[in-house]
């Protein structure tokens, strides 16, 4: 007699962090998708939507960059003794955009996580390459903001 599918096997799909001050903040020049390397219950725990980006940052250790600052809690069912949610990850990038990143590092450019997501059945994180804004430049990126807002309720 069969039951129906297992739904244990279903991909969960979607934004599971977004960082949503980064937009704000800095004005983002340009984008890249790269990989994490995680543990298998960090993956779990991701999946369930429980990752914090908010105050992360991105840091070139060794010539490879990591995720530093970003806060993952523990998988529960796993019960992992020594596991540390705040520990570095490092991302998983192709040979010319890491070397873009350490140039922007050079030109004293900000590279911050945009948002993790999936691609398929990996977890992908979004990264920038920003300049900060200056207070003026906020207040002009707002009112712009507001404007659309108001001529796209007006139509």
């Amino acid at each position: 007699m069969n039951m129906g599918k297992n739904n244990k096997n279903e991909l969960k799909t979607g934004v599971f962090a977004e960082n949503r001050r980064a937009n704000y903040d800095y004005e983002i020049l340009q984008t890249f998708e790269a990989g994490l390397a995680l543990l298998g219950p960090e993956v779990k725990s991701i999946q369930n939507g429980r990752i914090t980006i908010a105050g992360s940052q991105i840091l070139v250790r060794g010539g490879s960059p990591y995720l530093v600052g970003a806060d993952i809690p523990p998988y529960q069912p796993a019960n992992q003794l020594e596991y540390n949610q705040g520990r570095p990850r490092q991302l998983l990038l192709n040979t010319k955009e890491i070397q873009a990143i350490l140039e922007a590092e050079h030109q004293k450019l900000t590279i911050v996580p945009l948002r993790v997501y999936n691609n398929g059945r990996r977890i992908k994180l979004a990264i920038g390459i920003a300049r900060k804004r200056k207070k003026s430049d906020k207040r002009e990126f707002l009112k712009k903001k507001a404007d659309a807002r108001e001529t796209q309720r007006g139509e």
